[in-house]
């Protein structure tokens, strides 16, 4: 019993992001390699102009890991909440930062909180190509 309402609970909640993601682009063909390591070389060049020590994480339509780059000095906490970025960007088909601003509106969007594996901070954007999700890339 307890199961089955936590599943339909689960499910409610999830249908508020997507709701609001109803324009959203669809899935396409999975990024590949080649690509998604020309993603990381772009943010690990953006972040050593602005002398951050980042983690950066890709991953493809189906939310698996394509590439990933911790660089030096990069909290080890950040492997984790990269990969969770990325994959909640790819997932809900919308920049992790508008899920952060609908939280810090409070009332009915705290729901985001408690859905299992979104992780509702800036820093994850999908990758787009030709009006299709191809993947995702979170840091």
């Amino acid at each position: 019993m307890l199961r089955r309402m936590m599943i339909a609970l689960t499910a409610a909640l999830m249908l508020a992001p997507l709701s609001v993601a109803a324009q959203a682009p669809i899935y396409g063909a999975p990024i590949g390699h080649d690509a998604a390591m020309k993603a990381i070389a772009a943010a690990e060049a953006e972040a050593k102009k602005n002398n951050w020590s980042m983690v950066i994480a890709v991953v493809d339509s189906g939310s698996r890991l394509v590439a990933f780059s911790r660089m030096d000095n990069a909290q080890l906490g950040s492997i984790d909440i990269a990969i969770s970025k990325a994959m909640t960007a790819n997932n809900l088909r919308q920049p992790t930062k508008g899920l952060q601003e609908r939280i810090g509106q409070g009332g009915a969007n705290l729901r985001l909180l408690a859905v299992p594996g979104v992780m509702p901070i800036d820093g994850g954007v999908p990758i787009v190509v030709d009006g299709k999700v191809i993947g995702a890339v979170g840091v």
